[in-house]
């Protein structure tokens, strides 16, 4: 018996997780991006308006060309993140809206 090597299967994992990655730090981009301009946005219209800049291409310098499916809860995870970060905050008086 031969069996077909594991490094096959681990290459394919590898990059499905740096393709993952990549998506992850482009949607946290986009985010603080939005929110540097507009310096604070409710948490649906920051969903709504990341994923129209994803479904139109309009990620940003250099970033045009890429156009990839994403949804709301691709884009929630990235806030989580960030705020898990400190690079955004929640209002106290209003935790739905976003601050940068």
């Amino acid at each position: 018996l031969r069996l077909l090597p594991r490094q096959r299967y681990l290459r394919a994992e590898r990059a499905e997780v740096s393709a993952l990655e990549r998506k992850r730090n482009v949607l946290c981009c986009l985010i603080t991006r939005i929110l540097k301009v507009e310096k604070q946005l409710h948490t649906d219209n920051l969903v709504f308006r990341v994923i129209d800049a994803c479904q139109k291409g309009e990620l940003g310098p250099g970033l045009q060309f890429l156009s990839f499916c994403c949804h709301s809860v691709d884009v929630l995870s990235c806030v989580l993140h960030l705020l898990n970060q400190g690079y955004l905050r929640r209002q106290e008086e209003r935790p739905h809206v976003l601050e940068y």
